[in-house]
């Protein structure tokens, strides 16, 4: 039944089932309007409130982009973008723009998109939370500058922080092949505290700056935020120089550092042929990152997994081309080329561990050698493989938990 939109991708609705009401929202089916509680209208295009009530009449359950697109493919709503996500990012900007407020809509990778808001009730009827299989929540926060930060907790227990790296995306990490063991093994035992860096992920892209104190302050905001006082820490990649700097800057709140895959130097100050590479990469980065045709992105899915899976090498493609823009991309490879921390390696004196896989085709092993090497007592390991991070079917996996867990609890 096509309703007064022209939209028939809603069932016809109960007379008295008029308002839904979530997370101090207000949506009007009546009046076609969304407010906030304090009464505040929340202007909307005709795509957005379609694409609102599409998700509030289907609380909790997986709308597959193949519906969206063939509900909203020629419909006349203006202004529309042709891309479903695009549409998507407009309304989530809308309805989660208080940092305060949870996450309403949630893309499950590879299937399309949830509501996690609340179940459709007349005004009157108490509202009930739907029940949410997501083993993770996601909140915002903002840092100093302005820039809007989104971090997850997971798991219970003592909290453990991970800082941010390259290609963080908190919602498709969590599903995906390439992470999603990491993620769920160390939130077994742990209450897990991550988050997206600035310039990629949920957090904001478009940020006037990115440089290790940009990532160091942005590590401080969501430690902050979440109100944990005293953690361990684990860097992994770029995250490893920012877990340091931030170890270094205070030291009476880093209880444990653990550093996986990471180095002091950057890749354009560790050697002439390697500066040559991220500089030409970077470049190629800003004219082909955003391709359809991933030969680009492949890349660097060949020398992060070089031994990955068809599956895992297809979703890590792309997962790079979802996660941040071509420019921002540019931006982020060219300053994490620069990095230096060796100074503040002699400052961290919380117990270290430091591991690496032998074979790493992104991050040397030597460097991790030398990141160990400049911190007192650090305690090194190195992990069989190739892959800049280890898979689920390697015996670096299991390895890693175990030596997490015993070094925690050393």
């Amino acid at each position: 039944m096509r309703d007064a939109l022209g939209f028939d991708g809603v069932k016809p609705l109960r007379e008295t089932a008029t308002f839904a009401r979530f997370a101090g929202l207000v949506l009007n089916l009546d009046a076609c309007t969304l407010a906030c509680d304090s009464g505040d209208t929340i202007p909307l295009t005709r795509g957005e409130f379609a694409l609102l009530r599409m998700f509030v009449t289907k609380p909790g359950r997986v709308i597959s982009r193949n519906i969206l697109l063939d509900a909203f493919t020629n419909r006349h709503f203006e202004p529309f973008d042709r891309s479903i996500d695009v549409l998507v990012g407009r309304l989530r900007k809308k309805i989660e723009a208080d940092p305060k407020r949870p996450r309403l809509i949630v893309t499950v990778p590879g299937e399309g998109y949830r509501f996690d808001g609340l179940r459709f009730k007349p005004p009157d009827e108490a509202v009930e939370p739907e029940r949410s299989e997501v083993a993770q929540t996601i909140k915002y926060c903002r840092a100093p500058d302005g820039v809007r930060l989104a971090y997850a907790i997971s798991g219970s227990g003592p909290f453990l922080v991970k800082s941010g790296n390259w290609m963080n995306h908190l919602e498709y990490d969590w599903e995906s092949p390439i992470w999603r063991h990491v993620f769920r093994g160390l939130s077994r035992g742990h209450t897990l505290v991550r988050y997206d860096a600035r310039g990629n992920g949920m957090s904001d892209w478009d940020v006037d700056t990115l440089s290790l104190d940009a990532w160091v302050n942005d590590l401080e905001t969501v430690v902050d935020a979440v109100g944990v006082e005293r953690f361990p820490l684990l860097g992994i990649s770029q995250g490893g120089p920012v877990a340091v700097a931030y170890a270094a800057r205070h030291p009476a709140r880093v209880s444990h550092l653990i550093l996986y895959g990471a180095f002091a130097l950057g890749g354009k100050k560790r050697a002439p042929a390697e500066k040559d590479m991220r500089d030409a990469m970077t470049t190629l980065m800003r004219l082909g990152w955003g391709a359809d045709n991933p030969s680009f992105r492949q890349m660097f899915t060949a020398r992060f997994i070089p031994d990955g899976t068809h599956e895992q090498a297809e979703y890590f493609n792309e997962l790079q081309l979802k996660t941040t823009s071509s420019e921002c991309a540019a931006r982020y490879f060219d300053v994490v080329g620069d990095f230096d921390v060796i100074d503040l390696l002699p400052r961290v004196t919380a117990p270290t561990l430091v591991a690496h896989v032998r074979d790493d085709q992104m991050v040397p092993f030597e460097a991790g050698r030398q990141l160990a090497a400049g911190i007192p007592g650090a305690r090194f390991i190195a992990f069989p493989g190739r892959n800049h991070l280890f898979l689920e079917h390697e015996p670096a996996s299991d390895r890693f938990f175990e030596e997490i867990g015993l070094f925690l609890r050393g």
